[in-house]
């Protein structure tokens, strides 16, 4: 019998393009620091090393708070936790375009990497939810790929936006957005279609999940995709909040410009993290073997971007840019990697371990990134933000670099799943792989 997929109502992909909206205003406020980093220099007299951190403050917000955030929306509803979610963000936004200081900068990031946390896992929760299962895998891609959207976003369309309305007023603006967001999300979204049956499930209580992830942190094969990820995103992380400072000073060109140039990263994520995800799953059929490629390819392009710092022709810095993202889609092997390793009931703990390995990568590196900047600063200053030479550059990328290596090595030490769940393997006990 020939099976195929149904049209689904108008209204189900509203109901979640309303969270992955969100989830990509959660992305642009994750990369806006790289694009505004001179602006808040300039604005706060703040080092590198301080908005190494404050861009950091997100990250810790998202890694502190993902168990919790789950556990709020089993427990009661995407609609109401991610309306909730969204108007801490937005409030936060608001907070930071009204900062006087620095103390007010900080919370008003914390704010917004808080309430950011609830949009991804929202957003899926509302595609298995209203969505038949056949879908859930294509609209997980696409949901990964409205980040990069976002992340594409926070380049040269926010360097325009501060182009036009100074960065406080675009904080304004990206603020005011998410609070209407968050409206539309408590008065169109709901947790379910009309008669779906699965509102009486019963929500997992706060032993099971503690549980589930002891289970999860206790096995050792967690942590080579953890710690992959961890190193992988850490270089990565501070690759966007300082890639567009480093085309300012070094080149001399204007915010808009650097932030058109270091587009070309997010466009290549765009193709590169679906096309390595189809890699794995129908043509290779592999997860180890490409996560060990591809983090070698990023790692050989990082060490040719810090040896040739400033002596690259203009034009081929996008190239390079746009091939470090291609690279770098390696990522996306980590989720998978870390489920198939893991109990197929744990398979959610077991993501959101292994997804948190990135976030403290980026939480903890960034402001010692910033702090390795700082040092190499030679007193130069323009606009009242500090100007950093090549060298210094060089010295806080050339440690990226090493982040970028210690993921590669790590990959050697993941255990090859080819798709298949092999916990049970792992454990020595018999019985074949099952699909995840």
């Amino acid at each position: 019998m020939t099976t195929h997929r149904a049209p689904l109502p108008r209204l189900a992909w509203i109901v979640w393009g309303i969270p992955a909206f969100l989830f990509l205003l959660a992305f642009l406020h994750r990369v806006a620091p790289g694009v505004m980093a001179k602006d808040l220099m300039q604005a706060f007299n703040a080092s590198g090393a301080i908005v190494g951190l404050l861009s950091a403050t997100y990250f810790y917000a998202y890694a502190g708070f993902m168990v919790p955030a789950g556990l709020l929306l089993d427990a009661y509803g995407v609609r109401l936790v991610m309306t909730a979610g969204s108007a801490v963000m937005g409030l936060g936004a608001m907070a930071m375009a009204a900062a006087p200081g620095t103390g007010a900068l900080f919370t008003g990031r914390f704010l917004v990497g808080l309430g950011a946390t609830v949009t991804f896992i929202g957003a899926l929760k509302i595609a298995a939810t209203w969505f038949p299962p056949s879908y859930f895998g294509t609209l997980s891609a696409v949901t990964a790929t409205v980040g990069v959207l976002g992340a594409l976003a926070g380049t040269l369309p926010l360097a325009a936006l501060i182009g036009l309305a100074g960065w406080r007023g675009s904080f304004w603006i990206i603020g005011v957005l998410t609070m209407a967001g968050a409206a539309c999300c408590l008065l169109i979204v709901r947790d379910h279609p009309p008669g779906h049956a699965g509102a009486d499930a019963p929500v997992p209580g706060l032993r099971a999940v503690m549980g589930g992830m002891a289970q999860v942190l206790g096995n050792p094969h967690t942590w080579p995709p953890f710690l992959a990820f961890f190193f992988l995103y850490s270089a990565t992380g501070n690759l966007m909040l300082w890639a567009v400072p480093y085309l300012k000073d070094v080149y001399g060109i204007s915010t808009t410009q650097a932030a058109l140039y270091f587009s070309a990263t997010s466009v290549a994520l765009l193709v590169s993290g679906p096309l390595t995800g189809y890699l794995s799953d129908q043509v290779l059929k592999r997860r180890k073997l490409p996560y060990t490629v591809l983090t070698a390819s990023y790692l050989t392009l990082w060490l040719v971007m810090v040896m040739t710092l400033g002596a690259l022709p203009l034009w081929a810095v996008p190239v390079l840019f746009f091939a470090l993202g291609m690279t770098n889609g390696a990522f996306v092997l980590t989720w998978p990697l870390g489920r198939e390793v893991n109990p197929p009931a744990l398979a959610g703990i077991a993501v959101a371990v292994t997804n948190l390995g990135g976030f403290l990568g980026a939480a903890l590196t960034q402001g010692p990134v910033g702090a390795v900047l700082d040092a190499g600063w030679a007193g130069a200053m323009a606009g009242g933000a500090r100007v950093y030479p090549v060298s210094a550059y060089r010295g806080a990328l050339g440690v990226c670099a090493g982040f970028v290596l210690l993921s590669m090595l790590m990959t050697l030490l993941l255990k090859e799943t080819r798709g298949l769940n092999i916990y049970h393997q792992l454990r020595g006990q018999a019985g074949p792989a099952a699909r995840p």
